[in-house]
């Protein structure tokens, strides 16, 4: 290593000093973070060395990073990515937007910007896309712009419009990976498509699915006419959007592991009927793993005392955090039972319910009688705080054991 880069490297410590927090760092240890990173860099052959070094200064790449994305490339001069870096900018791309892409692709500093980058951002751009929309297309997978303009990136722009249309949903699509990934759109897609619009899904639904769940789209074409075959037997209506969310379930989940949730569901109780019922109201409770449903039924069912056929009826509940939502809910409406302010047997609903809607019908409503309510739903206080207790049959039983969940 020249000590003319030496000098440099040592002298742009101070750009690097986030990595170290050099304001807020006592000195011994500055010291040892920059003996380190000289050491690291007379460690490192010449060309690793550069590379780390126009990462972190150029890409704004943590140290850590920067060795890891040098594993990947190495360049011992600037030109080729600084001509990289510069068409970027030109189309957009702030420093923020660079370092992510660089981070995902580093290889792409030593693409030709000419003949291999160029196209792509020219034709994004003449469609439409330029600044954050365009930067998060990239960002989603920068590989799109070392991809055939003609053979991959037009063809799937084209299809994507021809079904979702408008351009705000097309870069949603496209930061889906999918979409970016080489597949064929003609021997997979395509035909899928065609299946549902024969059965009478509307296409602002199709366009749903293929934008927010490509993969589910995308599947064999067998298993895809098999699980709309069983959506329709089943009797989920094709104009709604339920009967894609079943259909994208039921094609994303094998047999063995299908069967594996329904022996959960049938561990608490439920019958077949049950849980068919459930998955018509919202099929995504057939997608939450093992561990998630259990937890939930057994809070549920042994913390609040509520049957398994009343869960049933709002399998909604079985997608919500048991942490951020249920808990904290399930603990003002206990308050509000002990208290007598709500009837015992309320229904599941108030886990379903929007935040503003459950605040105000659940905790706002009650402030006057319960004033530490609002402290009981953050979780600054607990229920045993309040002093209250609860009768379950024969036995008192203090609401704290409702604390223990959390």
């Amino acid at each position: 290593m020249s000590p003319s880069f030496l000098c440099r490297r040592v002298g742009s410590l101070t750009n690097v000093g986030k990595m170290f927090e050099i304001s807020r760092t006592p000195m011994h240890l500055l010291l040892q973070n920059t003996q380190l990173l000289i050491f690291r860099s007379f460690s490192l052959p010449k060309q690793h060395s550069f590379t780390v070094s126009y990462l972190i200064n150029s890409c704004e790449l943590s140290l850590e990073t920067a060795l890891s994305a040098s594993r990947k490339i190495q360049f011992e001069t600037p030109e080729r990515a600084d001509s990289v870096l510069e068409l970027l900018r030109n189309y957009g791309c702030t420093s923020t937007h660079i370092s992510k892409i660089v981070r995902r692709c580093p290889r792409l500093l030593t693409a030709d910007p000419e003949k291999t980058l160029l196209p792509k951002l020219e034709f994004f751009h003449s469609v439409g896309f330029s600044g954050p929309e365009l930067a998060s297309i990239v960002i989603a997978n920068p590989q799109i712009l070392k991809r055939s303009l003609e053979n991959h990136v037009i063809p799937c722009y084209n299809f994507l419009k021809s079904v979702v249309m408008v351009n705000g949903n097309i870069v949603r699509a496209l930061n889906k990976s999918y979409w970016l990934s080489g597949q064929s759109l003609e021997n997979t897609v395509v035909p899928n498509i065609a299946i549902l619009k024969e059965v009478g899904v509307p296409m602002s639904n199709i366009s749903f699915l293929v934008t927010c769940h490509p993969t589910a789209v995308s599947q064999n074409n067998e298993k895809f006419s098999r699980s709309v075959k069983m959506g329709i037997e089943m009797r989920f209506d094709p104009v709604r959007l339920t009967f894609l969310k079943a259909v994208q379930v039921m094609v994303e989940t094998s047999e063995s592991k299908w069967e594996h949730k329904m022996d959960v569901y049938r561990q608490w109780g439920l019958t077949d009927d049950q849980i068919m019922s459930m998955f018509r109201l919202d099929p995504f409770c057939m997608q939450s793993s093992v561990e998630k449903v259990s937890s939930v039924m057994d809070f549920l069912v042994n913390k609040m005392d509520w049957e398994p056929a009343a869960i049933a009826r709002y399998p909604t509940v079985i997608l919500r955090s048991l942490e951020k939502k249920i808990i904290p809910r399930c603990s003002v409406v206990k308050v509000l039972q002990m208290k007598g302010l709500v009837k015992k047997d309320l229904f599941l609903s108030f886990l379903c319910k929007s935040e503003k809607d459950f605040l105000d019908k659940f905790v706002l409503k009650y402030e006057q009688d319960v004033p530490e309510l609002l402290n009981v739903y953050q979780g600054k206080i607990g229920i045993s705080e309040l002093g209250l207790v609860s009768v379950k049959g024969d036995n008192t039983v203090v609401a704290s054991q409702l604390q223990s969940s959390n």
